[in-house]
């Protein structure tokens, strides 16, 4: 039986291995954020995680184990088990799929001392414990509690990482204050945040020194580390993206870098579990906290065609502009006309309220990055920069910066990729893109989260658009799969082409078998990178 237990430890540790850097994984992609770390287990794939086959069938082996009946055959399924996940352990480590932190100096030390515990468990188990009977309940009670054990281990630390913080936070307020001749400008929004951002700085750039945020690093610790790391002398610009998930968060990072001109992208339901309330949305990310911390001489712009922003534009004092797809809205400052999208590029006439007229070209795709490149314009003409440069600027605009990318895919078939996340507008605006292809049109996207109350209704407007645009869908979690479905076939979706897969492999075969060449593809939301890279024929 000792060579048995010796195979039952080594086994036990490297599945606890695998899911102590899960949960590591998992608290920070949730931003450490308690909140958004609780809502997760609301969702269908959460509450797996928790009471799944897997976790319930332990915790009866536990009871059973307590009763102390046919203790062989309880350890040998709970052996074989362990032998299970260990080979998925080296699988998903062969292939890629594994779930692991980035590594930070936090995650390391969270999964260094998670690790150790372990370890140190393992080894006062093995050594100490007198009988097979306590080494193997002993162990199942610490793989059953793993979720908690990891959990405490981040809520212990955060402390020590929260003062770390603060400690960043003053040092880079107090470094951007050196710098009396720079220019912040501030973006928020539920939406359109980051391709705003990527718009902005290559535009800008055409006439001064600017520096932006990196990639999708809007929180306090990005920006704070942004200045810290990269702001200098030389800069005269630093276009500051962000995002929140309560109230008094925007406000926190305009206490930090002081900015004279804010830009709100839009608003809409996405984080509304997460803020509360639609109140303490419409503050922070709504922008009333922005345009509150502005200067007198500062400048608020508004997406006039949302309809937060038009109820923010009418109640702020200060100097505000206000931009709009179409003349049909408030007295707007700039706007487009004659907009013509095609699949990998956009082309439309801008006017503006001093009888300015440009005729853009851009190589981004999605009707929806019009409206995110007025807000620059504005922005830009405000600070002298000609239409002439703002033209030449956008003839370096990527795709990438637009957040959507149009490659081509196995047997030739359209992948559209917008998977780093999602929201409501953003899969509306998707959609309607994807509309353009002539082929057949298939989108694969999870369920929405973090939407609260409104969720229900929220994915009934995306199954209808569902329904009008594509020939398949393939939803790949289950929280409102039914709700999606059901609006779908209401407004004629046949049932057979809306289905749930959750499986990389299943759902390729599915697209392959459906799709041929010059069909198109949209990858919406947090789609697996696996199935990134099979479409790919990676």
């Amino acid at each position: 039986m000792d060579f048995l237990i010796s195979y039952l430890n080594l086994f036990w540790f490297l599945r606890t291995l695998k899911f102590i850097l899960f949960w590591i994984y998992l608290w920070q992609l949730k931003e450490y954020h308690i909140g958004r770390f609780i809502d997760h287990f609301r969702t269908q794939k959460g509450n797996k995680l928790l009471f799944g086959v897997l976790p319930i069938t332990k915790l009866v082996l536990l009871i059973l184990l307590f009763s102390n009946y046919f203790f062989l055959v309880f350890f040998y399924a709970l052996l074989l088990i362990y032998i299970a996940e260990a080979a998925l352990f080296f699988i998903h480590f062969s292939t890629r799929s594994l779930k692991i932190p980035k590594f930070t100096f936090k995650t390391v030390l969270l999964a260094g001392v998670s690790i150790g515990l372990a370890a140190l468990y393992l080894s006062v188990n093995y050594y100490y414990v007198q009988t097979t009977y306590w080494i193997v309940i002993n162990l199942l009670i610490f793989d059953i509690a793993t979720p908690l054990i990891v959990s405490a281990v981040v809520l212990v630390f955060q402390p020590l990482f929260v003062m770390g913080r603060n400690n960043i936070l003053r040092a880079a307020a107090l470094k951007i204050r050196t710098f009396d001749n720079l220019l912040v400008v501030a973006i928020t929004g539920s939406y359109g945040k980051t391709s705003t951002k990527e718009f902005l700085t290559t535009i800008l750039s055409e006439k001064f020194k600017v520096l932006s945020t990196k990639d999708h690093q809007n929180s306090e610790m990005g920006i704070a580390q942004t200045i810290l790391k990269e702001l200098n002398n030389r800069h005269e610009i630093f276009v500051v993206e962000m995002g929140a998930y309560k109230k008094g968060g925007i406000k926190l990072l305009c206490d930090m870098v002081k900015p004279t001109i804010g830009i709100v992208t839009g608003v809409n339901e996405q984080h509304l579990a997460l803020f509360g309330s639609l109140e303490n949305l419409l503050s922070a990310e709504g922008g009333e906290e922005l345009a509150e911390s502005l200067p007198e001489n500062g400048l608020i712009i508004l997406n006039g065609d949302n309809k937060y922003c038009l109820d923010l534009y009418k109640k702020v004092d200060i100097a505000k502009k206000i931009y709009a797809l179409q003349r049909d809205k408030i007295d707007l400052d700039i706007w487009t006309e004659d907009i013509k999208a095609s699949q990998d590029s956009l082309s439309f006439i801008v006017r503006t309220k001093q009888k300015e007229m440009a005729h853009f070209f851009v190589n981004v795709p999605g009707k929806q990055n019009a409206q995110n490149l007025l807000a620059t314009i504005l922005v830009a003409r405000q600070l002298g920069v000609g239409m002439e440069e703002i033209l030449h600027a956008c003839k370096k605009i990527t795709q990438a910066q637009a957040g959507i990318t149009l490659t081509q895919g196995i047997h030739g078939i359209n992948v559209i990729d917008s998977s780093y996340s999602s929201n409501p507008d953003g899969v509306l605006a998707d959609l309607n893109y994807l509309n353009i292809f002539k082929g057949k049109k298939v989108v694969v996207m999870p369920c929405l989260i973090e939407l609260g109350q409104k969720s229900a209704e929220i994915h009934q407007q995306i199954g209808k658009k569902i329904a009008q645009v594509c020939d398949m869908a393939i939803i790949t979690t289950k929280d409102q799969f039914e709700i999606i479905k059901t609006a779908a076939i209401k407004y004629g979706m046949s049932q057979e082409n809306i289905t749930l897969l959750e499986n990389s492999r299943e759902i390729i075969t599915v697209i392959t078998t459906f799709c041929t060449k010059g069909d198109a593809v949209l990858l919406e939301g947090r789609v697996p990178g696996e199935l990134i890279r099979l479409l790919h024929g990676k």
